[in-house]
């Protein structure tokens, strides 16, 4: 579909009860058309960053935005995440050089943060994930 979920997965094998801690997306759903992906060329990344490197990354805190002030197609700008903005995730129209750097470090940080969490999970259940 064109679409991509980034899973800390040991195994090899998408995880069935766990959220994705980055997307990358390239067209329009109907309940997300803000960032205009149905334009040529324009796709967006999407990262679960939590609160703290959110503001550091948007300048604001995740629920400290007025929806209506943002325009979320503005290429090469960290912005929350249309929908999920206020759970701390953001959202890059296009990537480039202002924010690849940046985002790379995000998508690292929230790769390790899947990683924690998978570990954590398997410790408490014995070494199997469910």
């Amino acid at each position: 579909m064109g679409d991509f979920f980034f899973y800390y997965a040991p195994d090899g094998e998408v995880p069935r009860a766990r959220q994705p801690y980055a997307t990358i997306v390239t067209k329009d759903y109907p309940d997300d058309s803000w960032s205009r992906l149905r334009a040529p060329d324009r796709w967006r990344v999407n990262v679960h960053v939590g609160a703290e490197l959110f503001a550091e990354l948007v300048g604001y805190p995740p629920a400290g935005a007025e929806r209506g002030a943002i325009d979320f197609g503005e290429t090469d700008v960290f912005l929350p995440h249309p929908l999920y903005g206020d759970y701390g995730w953001v959202a890059v129209v296009n990537p480039a050089g202002r924010t690849m750097g940046r985002l790379l470090v995000a998508l690292r940080q929230a790769h390790l943060a899947d990683q924690r969490r998978v570990e954590r999970r398997r410790a408490g259940r014995g070494g199997v994930e469910g």
